[in-house]
């Protein structure tokens, strides 16, 4: 009877108290460190998606650092990503600049065993462990579905772009799926603006100086669309369509203006948050393996992706979304 009272006493103690006492937890260690490699640091976009690692790795009690190049540099992330591999961190976040480029890197990261998953750009031929971010194929038909519906069925488009990078190559494939159901509407030209943003300023000022003009102007990336609508305004030109990617605070005001009719919102703080608590659970619950297929594992721990979500912004509603990111004491540019 008294053994009983003991183990009866015990498992009060083990429900009751240990959980207040955060026993179950993991306890972290200082050399802990996850990583979030980026393509351009500079702008908002990535700017939010650094306040959801802030945010995850102060919940965590963890060390976190964003790191990338200042301007869209491949070559320069790659550089970076084996610098923070170098380290020996606890886990790496990653958007692709180039699929085909990083892939050996980490798989190499995988090899060592430090855990990589990719968020916003995947590179789903290397041995990443997931991808975290927007179902892009998705949000280019949502994109597509306005240009549709504002230019009644007849008119052509020129799209902004970045070739290199999946996701928006995933978007451009969105696009022209709508679009190819649409025999009047043409997709006249595919601009790469090779992460400058002047180049998307001055081929939209060289169309409305010397034409022909599009009807629709459409950006995949978050950098472009704002350049096209400062040229629409500055040449004082009406009556065009323009379609943009992300809440990058000039998109928002030029909507406020209406010189662009809507963009797609994205979720960077929320890729960044929940890849950094995934990577938390991978470094303290490690598979005996990180070079497996888990996508094949209908027992996996891993998902093979996790779709964050995309949200239409347009006048009619742009206003409560900056309200809303406001009061949340969000970042304008996710």
């Amino acid at each position: 009877m008294k053994r009983l009272k003991i183990l009866v006493s015990s498992l009060l103690f083990c429900v009751l108290v240990l959980p207040l006492l955060d026993c179950g937890k993991p306890q972290h260690g200082p050399e802990e460190k996850y990583w979030l490699v980026v393509t351009n640091v500079k702008i908002p976009y990535w700017q939010a998606a650094g306040s959801g690692l802030v945010r995850a790795a102060t919940q965590l009690g963890v060390q976190a650092e964003m790191v990338g190049p200042d301007s869209f540099d491949p070559k320069a992330q790659q550089a970076e990503f084996r610098r923070v591999l170098g380290k020996k961190p606890s886990g790496i976040l990653i958007s692709v600049s180039d699929p085909i480029l990083l892939a050996t890197d980490i798989n190499a990261a995988i090899a060592q065993g430090v855990p990589v998953i990719t968020i916003d750009s995947d590179a789903p031929a290397s041995k990443r462990l997931l991808f975290i971010g927007t179902h892009n194929y998705d949000a280019g038909m949502m994109g597509a579905k306005v240009v549709v519906d504002h230019l009644k069925e007849k008119g052509s488009v020129v799209i902004y772009t970045m070739p290199q990078q999946l996701n928006l190559n995933e978007r451009l494939q969105g696009y022209k799926a709508v679009l190819a159901t649409h025999a009047q509407i043409k997709l006249a030209e595919v601009i790469d603006i090779k992460g400058d943003p002047r180049i998307a300023f001055d081929k939209t000022m060289e169309m409305a100086e010397k034409g022909p003009l599009p009807d629709a102007f459409v950006c995949l990336e978050a950098i472009a669309c704002a350049e096209v609508a400062e040229v629409l305004d500055r040449k004082r030109i009406t009556g065009k369509l323009v379609v943009a990617m992300d809440t990058h605070e000039r998109t928002l005001e030029w909507i406020q203006k209406g010189l662009i009719a809507a963009t797609i919102a994205q979720k960077p703080f929320t890729m960044a948050f929940y890849g950094l608590k995934m990577l938390d659970d991978l470094h303290h619950h490690k598979p005996p393996s990180l070079d497996v297929k888990f996508e094949q594992d209908t027992f996996s721990p891993i998902p093979t992706g996790v779709d964050t979500g995309a949200t239409l912004i347009d006048k009619a509603n742009v206003n409560t979304f900056i309200e809303a990111q406001r009061s949340a004491g969000g970042h304008i540019g996710g």
